[in-house]
């Protein structure tokens, strides 16, 4: 049977801790866990076996670190080794006799994506595809995609799993003490691109142990839809006699794994610190239980790479601005390839108060999937809001979907047989929710009965996909009363029907009834409003507009979707006394509003005149070091993340890059406030954390000794020697890299006891620091900042 089919009808068990069972066979730190399956497969066999005689029915094999950037250097191709790895799974399974399916574990890259990192989607997708490939040719069951915590390289890992294999795909996620990932994805986010992007089973491993874990698991059922997989660690990491050990015992795991089975989880099994006595005590309690009914959550869901945004009763606001129709200005930027332009666009509509934000790029003369992929792809860097993708050109439309971080609104598919034979199998792909039309091959019907039945039409045509009603947002077209009095009470009539009668979710390009017609800005206000109280859903309107918002809020305060008339008293407290008109909401701004905002060309033009009239030194204190203090405040209060954090840091480096040119025009020299050595550890290959933590100490005047990944103990002590550094940083993914990092610790401790450390990485806590003898543990890059601040101001 299936495995995915199996999951309906009893529990399942993964296996548990493959690091932590070869630790024990002697495998060193640093050594790469995975040329075991070649150089003693005897030992990876036995550890297969002793899960499967535990009670597992699920196996990983041992190919999670296999990748292009991994195992550079160690002779292996990602094909032997995955090959192997599979091979021994099913070796053990067909050995011991059990009934039990092999999982082609998939892991990080442990590299940030464009445009935070270096690393391009394709890439990505790239370094992921062979594996899968082979993997599912060496007779792996289903594709586990494991301890991830950014949904973009999860997307790039899925679409190289069904792109080129038919294995079930299983995706569990890492999540912070708030319940997000490393770049800033809460639950909902995550849930919303995986079940577009149609995977079998969605969940949680690593980070915590299953008492903590437990805490995300209500939300989780609230959200999901589909299989939920849980895979805590056993407990927390701590130093016991120098390595690394966690502390909850099989019985404890197992007690907690039980209620955790109860509360609906499908699939349990262990992580990091688990072993095959963790595991028959887990299937030994959990004996007799069924899982929950997996039941079909009525939501329909768009989402960005940090939040997911919920049609509701609460009607949301699509903004119309990133548009060239009628706009000579956004043309020109388009023509001229002027992004940020764009993203001023994106940023004054987000903030006059968008929920979603259309994007549309077409103009004849220029390469529309070209500019597509590039402005999709660029505001994702400087805004969260979800995307509507609005083009007719379907290639524009694959590469926009391909590239977005998220599940996106599609615009837009009508009842025309060749539009939705075009449309709705991109949808079915990659998951999105899509405006459709109420037109067909013979036009817009003129009656409210002509555009319900091609509304019926099309909801029947999009389940031939698998595409939901909820997934459905039905346009029922706004024509010009200039033209026809009865435009409106038609488009109404038919919205009316569609959100009441059928029970999907309806939007408009509100602006259309007024075309031709003085004063347009008084009838768009009044048929919104009437239309919102009719049932619409998302209104495509410009949120410049003063009069159209106040609308909003006040229909939100009348309908009980505002607590408290609180968005509607906080929106009229920040308006200016006498109304104005709507307007596109470009401006020039000022250098701290550009690195707050991201926007690395504003930033340079405003440096360059702030520096006509003020010292660069006053440029740098009032101006760009406030600006990334309040930026670096956002991230550690969760209200700003990781990609925005990134992105201002960059957009704060053109302003110092033009310091530094005006200061050497004048012949003098910026001075740094100090140096600093930061290094991955011996044996860790993944320097994200790291290298977001250089960016933001650049940017705050430090120069960084940046000595790489895979970085011995003598070679950081060489270093801090050489360049007399106050202070050392130190980083590590893996737990089986943890002792090195404890070693680097002693030996700059020996040679240089004056040189502070402090350390940071997922897999450590403030105890395990202190255990090792660091001076600062930082959970995130800003803490790091700070701490080297305190440092150099006091030495």
């Amino acid at each position: 049977m299936n495995v995915i089919d199996r999951i309906k009808t009893e529990l399942l068990f993964f296996d548990g801790a493959m690091g932590t069972m070869l630790q024990k066979q002697g495998l060193q730190t640093g050594e790469l866990p995975e040329v075991w399956n070649i150089t003693k497969e005897d030992v990876i066999l036995d550890i297969h076996k002793q899960y499967l005689n535990a009670g597992c029915n699920i196996v990983k094999a041992n190919t999670f670190g296999i990748n292009p950037f991994k195992i550079q250097g160690s002779g292996y191709s990602c094909e032997e080794l995955t090959v192997q790895g599979i091979k021994l799974v099913k070796r053990a399974i067909a050995e011991t006799g059990k009934e039990a399916y092999a999982a082609l574990d998939i892991g990080s890259l442990g590299k940030l994506l464009e445009p935070l990192g270096d690393l391009s989607f394709e890439d990505a997708y790239a370094a992921f595809q062979p594996i899968c490939i082979a993997g599912e040719q060496a007779g792996a069951d289903l594709c586990l995609i494991e301890t991830m915590n950014d949904t973009y390289e999860i997307k790039a890992a899925v679409l190289a799993a069904k792109e080129n294999t038919n294995l079930p795909v299983i995706v569990t996620m890492v999540l912070d003490e708030n319940g997000k990932l490393l770049t800033g994805a809460d639950l909902e986010a995550a849930v919303a691109m995986l079940e577009g992007l149609r995977v079998d089973a969605i969940g949680l491993n690593c980070g915590f142990g299953p008492d903590i874990m437990k805490e995300f698991l209500p939300k989780l059922r609230e959200i999901c839809s589909l299989p939920i997989v849980l895979n805590p660690n056993a407990g927390l990491p701590v130093v016991v006699d120098g390595k690394t050990s966690y502390l909850v015992k099989p019985e404890e795991f197992a007690a907690v794994m039980r209620e955790i089975a109860l509360d609906g989880v499908s699939i349990l099994g262990g992580c990091c610190g688990t072993t095959p006595a963790h595991i028959r005590a887990l299937v030994e309690n959990c004996k007799g239980l069924a899982p929950l009914a997996i039941t079909e959550k009525e939501r329909s869901v768009v989402s960005s790479y940090t939040h997911a945004v919920v049609l509701n009763n609460r009607p949301k606001i699509i903004g119309e601005r990133i548009n060239p129709t009628g706009k000579s200005r956004f043309k020109q930027a388009l023509r001229e390839k002027d992004l940020e332009y764009i993203y001023k666009e994106a940023l004054t509509q987000q903030d006059r108060g968008a929920h979603i934000l259309d994007v549309n790029v077409g103009l004849p003369e220029i390469d529309e999937v070209e500019m597509m992929g590039k402005v999709v792809t660029g505001l994702q860097g400087i805004t969260d809001l979800p995307l509507q993708i609005d083009t007719s050109n379907m290639t524009a439309m694959e590469t926009a979907m391909r590239l977005y971080n998220g599940k996106p609104l599609l615009n837009s598919v009508n009842g025309k047989q060749e539009s939705m034979d075009a449309v709705f199998p991109l949808a079915a792909k990659y998951g999105g929710m899509v405006v459709c039309l109420t037109l067909d091959e013979n036009g817009i019907p003129e009656t409210s009965q002509g555009r319900i039945q091609i509304a019926e039409k099309i909801i029947k045509e999009a389940k031939k996909y698998g595409i939901k009603k909820k997934d459905l947002l039905i346009d029922t077209l706004t024509l010009t009363i200039s033209t026809g009095q009865e435009n409106a009470k038609i488009t109404l009539d038919a919205l009316d029907y569609v959100r009441h009668t059928l029970g999907v979710n309806t939007t408009l390009g509100v602006s259309n009834i007024s075309f031709g017609l003085p004063q347009r800005e008084k009838i768009n206000t009044a048929f919104f409003t009437i239309a919102l109280s009719r049932g619409l859903s998302a209104g495509i309107i410009n949120p410049n507009s003063e009069a159209m918002m106040a609308a909003y809020y006040a229909y939100c305060a009348l309908n009980g979707s505002d607590s408290q008339c609180s968005d509607y008293i906080n929106y009229l407290s920040q308006q200016p006394d006498q109304p104005k008109a709507a307007s596109s909401g470009s401006k020039e701004l000022t250098l701290f509003e550009a690195v707050v905002k991201g926007l690395a060309a504003s930033v340079g033009i405003a440096a360059k005149k702030e520096l006509e009239t003020r010292e660069p030194l006053a440029v740098i204190d009032e101006a760009l070091i406030p600006a990334l203090d309040q930026v670096g405040q956002g991230f550690e209060k969760k209200t700003v993340f990781l990609p925005q954090l990134l992105m201002s840091a960059d957009a704060a480096k053109a302003g110092f890059d033009a310091i530094k040119e005006h200061l050497k025009m004048q012949g003098n020299h910026s001075e740094s406030k100090g140096s600093i050595v930061i290094a991955t550890v011996k044996g860790d290959i993944h320097d994200i954390g790291k290298n977001i933590v250089k960016v933001l100490l650049e940017n705050y005047g430090f120069q960084v000794i940046d000595l790489g990944k895979d970085v011995s103990p003598e070679r950081v002590v060489e270093a801090a020697r050489e360049h007399k550094v106050k202070l050392v940083g130190l980083s590590a993914l893996m737990t089986t890299t943890v002792a090195n990092m404890e070693l680097t610790i002693k030996m700059l401790k020996q040679e240089l006891p004056e040189c502070l450390v402090m350390v940071g990485g997922a897999v450590l806590t403030q105890t395990y620091a202190d255990m090792i003898g660091a001076d600062f543990y930082s959970k995130d890059a800003m803490g790091s900042v700070r701490y080297a601040n305190e440092v150099i101001t006091r030495t």
